[in-house]
């Protein structure tokens, strides 16, 4: 261990381990005469050893390499052979990219597997894991069985790609995440191979590449109702396929812990084994907010030990279920540690987990919430920056119906709360939004969880039932879970709303809002008795040395996270939002690398077609010493008008001042269920 002591949240740095590594970059061949970039880091031993996978589209030779760092060569000092494969058409990969979760991306999983437990150096039992893509595609290729793969731990990801992506939310339209994350892709795939690693041919796989670029967003739109393509790829439609063993893990403060709580309920109990933290949409172990962090590393390989080199080590006596039920904490944008204790339940649906009804009180509202309400929801995929989590919700709650229930002793809250909402709808469109907000004794209201229904998906997500204007009826539909405990003394507050943005893009019409029946409506909390369900504890976060990049300060300084200006004459309201995936990193084999993205979200407090979503993208990378300098350049828009989404789409790409590829895309999208 190195001789200092971390902060609470940061991990110990290690560089001693039993076994030495080595590292190498080679190629995997495919059947098709496909070659994939990867990345090997082994342990220095004459004896095969099981193979660890992490497989997904984003660079290992640059943009995940200083994460890569802090755990592939950790893995291999303790035994195994750590691998990170580019996906066919990212990267220093060859061949042309192809959608999100393609049959061609699993099925060359499948060969990758399969040639990895091949090799003299592998004991022919393989892992995979991941977080987000990664997380995603092992649970794809686990559910497609091949015979090697004996374990994965998939981490932030998302068994249901229609309902519990970036797409759609309650089968509605994510304005959030479904633009901001294709036009993320859309800079992402552009981007050229890097010559330190295929050579001179690296233009001319550039060329190629981008000569079969299509947005993903025109994809996503072209279904918005949960039809084939979304079946494709979520393991949700059959869980039995899955043979390997699951490790699920989730934050409570990432959109897809859902997930876990799923697959905990419908994988066996010899098979998975869930841990929910407080987390966001990063692994346990980086010390990024809200904490606190755990050693990851370490219970991770434990689940190895267990399933690719037969160790009795305990790992399948822990509970089902590890969560973690965090305290009543005042509202904040970001918490470097958020208090509260590590529960265990045996099974999931949990023993220990009620329902308790909160029937709705009072007379009947009209719910008519303005168009911007919304802009406190905070980020939807928070990656521990300053500004991520959701402010102070009394802003919001202003705009909203409110119904609020004392909590005269302490409530404990572990799972999926679900709503039932009387409604009376005067057109045929629209979304209902429920969130479920901590309200303290000093009038703070905090965030707890929310869900979304859109009206034309309360039969199911994948029917389009347009509402009966004037009709009356009673809705139901779950909240995101969460675990949290309500002190006495405060309140629980249901806020409903009939907008959200920029989380979701309004229908129609929607304006008219709704009217509420409080008779027959209620707000159901999954409550957690006093059983402990076991001591739970982890141990400190640990990682193996950091690659050595160098984040170098601009000279103008950081542009606020998220910027809300408003024109108050007009009643229009924007909002400028800075991802801050990694700005400008300097790397020690000499590569610089510069992305700059900046998001805009605009829209009349009064107007639903008034809706608009921006993405700008600048990546540059650069090779001084070799000459190099690769510039990337994308812009992309969506507008609506009541029958179609309209979008246009740019990208520029120019090897030094020479422009290799200009493209501009227009699509005019009919809104169907959207």
């Amino acid at each position: 261990m190195t001789p200092t002591t971390p902060q609470p949240n940061s991990p110990t740095i290690r560089t001693e381990f039993p076994f030495g590594t080595v590292r190498e970059d080679i190629r995997v061949p495919l059947s098709d005469g496909t070659t994939l970039f990867a990345r090997v880091w082994r342990p220095v031993t004459d004896d095969p050893v099981p193979v660890l996978l992490e497989y997904l589209p984003y660079r290992a030779s640059d943009w995940t390499a200083p994460r890569d760092w802090q755990r592939h060569p950790w893995y291999a000092g303790h035994g195994y052979a750590s691998v990170r494969v580019d996906v066919r058409g990212h990267g220093n990969s060859e061949g042309m990219p192809t959608d999100e979760y393609s049959e061609t991306e699993l099925a060359d999983g499948v060969e990758v597997v399969n040639w990895l437990a091949a090799q003299p150096w592998s004991s022919g039992k393989v892992g995979m894991f991941g977080i987000s893509w990664g997380g995603f595609n092992s649970l794809q290729i686990a559910a497609l069985a091949p015979e090697p793969l004996k374990a994965i731990v998939t981490v932030c990801s998302a068994d249901d790609r229609y309902d519990n992506d970036v797409h759609y939310m309650g089968g509605s339209v994510l304005a959030v995440d479904m633009h901001a994350w294709a036009a993320t892709m859309l800079a992402f795939v552009s981007r050229p191979p890097d010559p330190q690693y295929v050579g001179d041919a690296w233009k001319d796989m550039w060329t190629k590449r981008l000569d079969t670029v299509d947005p993903f967003i025109h994809t996503w739109l072209d279904h918005q109702t949960r039809d084939d393509y979304w079946r494709h790829g979520s393991v949700c439609e059959d869980y039995s396929a899955i043979k390997a063993g699951v490790l699920a893990v989730g934050g409570w403060h990432d959109p897809y812990r859902d997930t876990v709580l799923r697959l905990a309920e419908h994988l066996p109990d010899e098979q998975m084994r869930g841990i929910i933290g407080p987390w966001s949409h990063q692994y346990p172990d980086r010390g990024l907010p809200p904490g606190p962090a755990i050693g990851f590393l370490q219970e991770t390989l434990r689940w190895w030990d267990h399933w690719l080199k037969g160790d009795e080590n305990g790992v399948m006596q822990e509970p089902k279920l590890r969560s973690y039920i965090s305290d009543s904490h005042p509202p904040a944008t970001v918490y470097e540690q958020l208090p509260g204790r590590w529960v265990g339940e045996p099974s999931w649906p949990s023993p220990n987990v009620s329902p308790v009804r909160y029937a709705l009180q009072g007379p009947a509202q009209i719910v008519r919430s303005p168009q911007h309400t919304g802009l406190d929801a905070g980020r939807f995929f928070p990656f521990g920056n300053d500004a991520d989590l959701p402010p102070d919700q009394r802003e919001e709650d202003a705009k909203s119906a409110c119904f609020e229930f004392e909590v005269p002793q302490d409530v404990q809250v572990l799972g999926r709360p679900r709503v039932t909402l009387r409604l009376t709808c005067p057109v045929e469109r629209g979304q209902v939004v429920a969130r479920v907000c901590d309200v303290a004794p000093d009038g703070s209201s905090t965030l707890v969880t929310r869900g979304v229904l859109n009206l034309s998906s309360r039969h199911g997500r994948d029917q389009n039932v347009p509402w009966e204007p004037g009709a009356t009826e009673d809705v139901t539909f779950d909240l995101n879970g969460i675990g949290h405990a309500f002190p006495a003394g405060h309140r629980i507050r249901l806020a409903v709303s009939s907008a959200y943005w920029p989380w979701i893009w309004p229908q129609a019409g929607s304006e008219a809002g709704f009217t509420l029946d409080p008779v027959g409506s209620a707000l159901e909390l999954p409550v957690r008795g006093a059983e402990p369900g076991g001591d739970i504890a982890f141990a400190g976060p640990e990682q193996s040395e950091p690659l050595g990049v160098v984040y170098p300060e601009t000279l103008e300084g950081p542009r606020p996270e998220r910027l809300v200006v408003r024109d108050v004459a007009a009643g229009e309201w924007r909002m400028e939002v800075d991802p801050r995936y990694g700005g400008t990193r300097l790397y020690p084999d000499g590569l610089e690398f510069t992305e700059d993205a900046l998001e805009t979200y605009v829209i009349n407090e009064s107007d639903p077609l008034s809706a608009r979503t921006r993405s700008d993208w600048t990546i540059r990378l650069h090779r001084p010493d070799q000459g190099w300098d690769a510039h990337v350049e994308t812009h992309s828009e969506i507008t609506c008008t009541e029958s179609e989404f309209v979008t246009s789409s740019e990208v520029i790409c120019r090897d030094g001042d020479e422009v290799v590829f200009h493209r501009t895309w227009e699509r005019r999208i009919p809104r169907t269920a959207g």
